[in-house]
């Protein structure tokens, strides 16, 4: 049986800035209002058949997207940028070897990956959901990530 949250209708969203480094017209810094949609298939099990509590799925997510929100994504894996220094107050970073940035490092979300695409966004949502639940009678999870309406990209995840 499958599980649905429309983020749009369930507010699983957050707004931020980031660039695709490299690219012709995203290799500026931009923002998107992004929407998260989630979907896992399971069996029903539990006291009340359950396939996933919705209220749980529904708060882990909305926790990863409040840590994103309003917050300037920087792709630390990322082979074109290099972080110069780095404090509690600050983060200065340099991209394809002449772009340079400061920026308050409360304004900065420093993700573990490669690009801030849409992809790579709906892989590292995936995973920290995944980190937060019970996946014993989950047969996959899949988060899309819409940079907003009718735009974006999903990632499947195969679970047990």
């Amino acid at each position: 049986m499958k599980v649905n949250l429309d983020g749009i209708h369930t507010n699983l969203r957050f707004s931020a800035a980031h660039m695709v480094i490299g690219h012709e017209s995203c290799g500026k810094i931009h923002g998107h209002s992004y929407i998260v949609d989630v979907e896992v298939e399971g069996e029903r099990s539990g006291k009340f058949g359950f396939v996933i509590d919705f209220k749980v799925l529904k708060s882990i997510t909305r926790k990863i997207c409040k840590t994103l929100d309003h917050r300037v994504l920087i792709p630390v894996e990322s082979p074109d940028l290099e972080i110069t220094y780095e404090d509690d107050e600050t983060v200065e970073f340099k991209v394809l070897d002449k772009l340079e940035y400061k920026l308050p490092k409360c304004d900065v979300v420093l993700l573990p990956i490669v690009s801030t695409t849409a992809e790579s966004l709906s892989v590292y949502i995936t995973e920290l959901i995944v980190e937060n639940i019970d996946t014993t009678t989950l047969d996959y999870i899949e988060v899309q990530v819409n940079e907003g309406i009718g735009q974006g990209a999903s990632y499947h995840k195969p679970l047990n």
